[in-house]
């Protein structure tokens, strides 16, 4: 070889090396701004929605007096369900502050507590029926404005966020500081309740358990529906043009955009057998739709997966073809199979188009305790909550969002686990 013919070599060489560099940053560089985006929307959320675990309280010093209550029998359940626990709480708060004077500045005081206050009272006379007629210290929840006040406030005051709150208002807020009779504790509050109106007494709860009734009938439909077909796809189909029809479309669907399968559900379900909206049946039923396709390859992925020789082995020892499946492919495709579902669960728990489409969108306060009770979901909670105009859902918004993200990486973790642990290697 002539000298050259080497130096072009060598020129060439180092060409292609410095070009496999260039691609080798390039490649490092795409990943390192897609973790940076990540890292951004982590800090964002966790920013804005931490605080939100966190719920300010106002010590109120109350007498409860029968007869601002309106109680004449503490035995009587329903006089002491419906009495006049709010008008204990304005005492409290007079009697606090007693050279307020004047209408409006009564209700700018009020407004200084939530107007669930009175629940938290109702509760402590329930358990304690004793109480009526003494004088006592209670921490109630404080309304959202104060919330966020307390919050934003820090040590500096000149920093709070004030824009809803009069100075008045201003001065009571710093009179109770002082005294200690404000103070931020756990927000037990926003896993307890359901949806409300009212910020400071909005909760997930309603819409976590919708959310796991719908997800409980997705995985009873999708995953006996799934590994069956998968079964008879891998197992017993023939291979024909029918055949080759339905795989197609079955990998199509896994990539039709989720909307889809609510139009029809809603056209199905709803419409043509008029089941009842707003219900984790039917959108369990939506989802099993959307999620049936993802089951079904990954099924088909792991029975693929099962040597070829166990099979043999079984067949020849005299097993029916029903009997390998059940007693072979199945157990030790399974790990596969349930990984699959598990992503596919995932999936369908961050769903919010589908649910959409079937009214899962409604103000539902009441906790769903079954499949046919009226609920929604946490996905569409956290639709809601970002359309609410005030300062107070934007934080809890965001805790809710930590919290179906913490579920999300909860299960795709198991389902990593569950790959691991089980498979085994031929």
């Amino acid at each position: 070889m002539s000298k050259k013919t080497i130096e072009l070599v060598n020129k060439n060489l180092a060409k292609r090396k410095r070009a496999e560099k260039r691609f080798r940053l390039y490649g490092i560089s795409a990943i390192g701004f897609g973790l940076a985006c990540l890292l951004f929307l982590f800090t964002d959320i966790i920013g804005k929605g931490h605080t939100a675990f966190l719920q300010t309280y106002v010590k109120l010093n109350v007498t409860m007096d029968a007869g601002v209550l309106e109680i004449s029998d503490i035995n009587n359940e329903t006089e002491v369900a419906a009495a006049n626990y709010q008008g204990v709480i304005k005492q409290a708060l007079r009697d606090r502050f007693p050279d307020v004077s004047g209408r409006r500045d009564k209700r700018k005081l009020y407004a200084l507590v939530s107007n669930g206050a009175g629940f938290d009272l109702r509760k402590e006379l329930e358990a304690k029926p004793e109480l009526l007629g003494q004088n006592f210290d209670i921490w109630v929840l404080a309304d959202d404005d104060i919330d966020t006040y307390i919050k934003s406030r820090g040590d500096d005051p000149a920093q709070a966020f004030t824009e809803r709150m009069s100075d008045k208002q201003l001065l009571w807020v710093e009179t109770l500081l002082a005294e200690g009779a404000i103070e931020k504790r756990f927000n037990r509050v926003f896993f307890e309740n359901g949806d409300s109106r009212e910020p400071e007494i909005a909760g997930i709860r309603g819409a976590l358990m919708g959310s796991l009734l719908t997800l409980f009938v997705t995985f009873i439909l999708s995953f006996p529906i799934g590994v069956a077909a998968a079964i008879y796809l891998e197992e017993y189909a023939p291979k024909n043009r029918f055949t080759d029809f339905i795989e197609v479309n079955i990998n199509n669907l896994a990539a039709v955009p989720s909307i889809i399968f609510g139009l029809l559900g809603l056209a199905i379900f709803i419409n043509l057998f008029e089941m009842q909206r707003s219900i984790p049946l039917v959108g369990g039923m939506v989802l099993t739709l959307m999620t049936l396709p993802t089951i079904i390859i990954s099924s088909r992925a792991a029975i693929k997966s099962v040597p070829p020789s166990i099979k043999e082995a079984a067949m020849g020892l005299g097993a029916s073809k029903m009997q390998v499946i059940l007693h072979h492919t199945l157990p030790l495709a399974m790990p596969g199979m349930m990984t699959g579902a598990i992503i596919g669960m995932a999936q369908a728990l961050g769903e919010t188009a589908p649910l959409l489409m079937i009214g899962m969108v409604a103000f539902i306060v009441d906790i769903p305790g079954a499949i046919n009770d009226p609920a929604t979901a946490l996905p569409v909670q956290i639709f809601l909550w970002s359309d609410s105009p005030e300062r107070a859902f934007v934080e809890r918004t965001s805790a809710a969002i930590m919290v179906l993200l913490g579920f999300l990486i909860t299960m795709n973790a198991v389902a990593v686990w569950m790959r691991r642990r089980l498979e085994r290697r031929w």
